[in-house]
Parts: C-alpha cells; sequence; structure tokens
C-alpha cells in the first residue's frame, strides 16, 4: 500500500517537496538576510498551513479555531525565548546575520508531511475530514508551525527596531 500511495501521488507534490528542502537546507548555513526576506518565508508557510487546513477540512469554525489556537500557543512560546547566539542586526545596512539552522527545515517538514499524511488519510478514509479531533488536532499542528514561523520573525523585527531605537534586546542563552 506505501508503494501505491508513493507512485500515485502527483508529481507536483515531489516538486514542492524538493522546492522546500531546497530553502530549507539554505537556512542550514549563517546568512546575511534583509528585512523583506525575513517577512516572506513566514507568510508563504503560514499560507501553505492555512491552505492545508481549509482544503482538508472547509472552512468549519472548529478547525480554524484550533489553527488560530495553536498558532497563538506557538507563537507565545517562542516569543519567551531567546534568539539564538550571533543574531545581528545592522541597522545601516537593514540586514541581519543570521546563524546557521535547521529550524526552519524541520518547520517546512513538518507542514509538507503534516499535509501530505492528512491527504493520504483523508483519500482512504474519507470521513476523517468529518471527524472533529482529527480535524481540530490536524488544524492545530498546522497552526502551531504557523505560529513559530510568524514569531520567529516577530523576533528579528523587534531586534531590528531595538537597533533602531537603541534599546538593548539579550540574545543567546
Amino acid at each position: 500500500m506505501f508503494i501505491q500511495i508513493i507512485t500515485q501521488t502527483p508529481v507536483w507534490v515531489w516538486v514542492i517537496l524538493a522546492l522546500l528542502l531546497w530553502v530549507g537546507f539554505k537556512q542550514s548555513v549563517a546568512r546575511s538576510v534583509s528585512l523583506r526576506r525575513i517577512t516572506v518565508l513566514p507568510v508563504v508557510m503560514t499560507g501553505l498551513s492555512l491552505a492545508g487546513t481549509l482544503t482538508a477540512f472547509g472552512f468549519g469554525i472548529s478547525a480554524l479555531l484550533a489553527w488560530g489556537a495553536g498558532a497563538a500557543i506557538a507563537a507565545a512560546v517562542v516569543m519567551q525565548r531567546h534568539l539564538p547566539q550571533g543574531t545581528h542586526y545592522n541597522a545601516w545596512t537593514q540586514h541581519f546575520q543570521i546563524p546557521s539552522s535547521f529550524t526552519p527545515l524541520v518547520l517546512m517538514m513538518g507542514i509538507f508531511i503534516t499535509k501530505y499524511a492528512a491527504g493520504v488519510a483523508v483519500a482512504i478514509y474519507p470521513d476523517l475530514a468529518l471527524n472533529v479531533l482529527f480535524s481540530q488536532s490536524i488544524s492545530a499542528l498546522y497552526g502551531g508551525f504557523s505560529g513559530v514561523f510568524v514569531a520567529r520573525a516577530a523576533q528579528l523585527w523587534r531586534l531590528a527596531s531595538a537597533k533602531t531605537s537603541g534599546v538593548t534586546i539579550p540574545q543567546g542563552a
């Protein structure tokens, strides 16, 4: 059955996986990133996450509330953490120096695997799409991934804002 699932997966799904792996591995090296680029990845991944919820479960309030709760809880947790050691913002160039991290790759793979697994599960067992526990769990997971992406970007925007106003933000733990 596993082979059948893999072979019946459309080619465009594997193209998206390759693209996400490429983007994720680019994040695994130290780099200089602009304010604009800091925002793009969380917006795109949040869009994919929300689209995953909507395509699997529709616009039902239960799934959307679970997505929002997952996003809010994950964002709140991440916002309490310090930025990774070595993260710096240069107000003159408006670029961040970001240390290497596999976190974005893990988050992207989390969204991809969740979408793929939920899609396969619903294709095999269509009634799962109507199961409240399943839809809320998957939606909350999608939201959690989005919350982490958004909070990481918000931390960097906060650092940029503090650097331009002269406030010191603790970094590294």
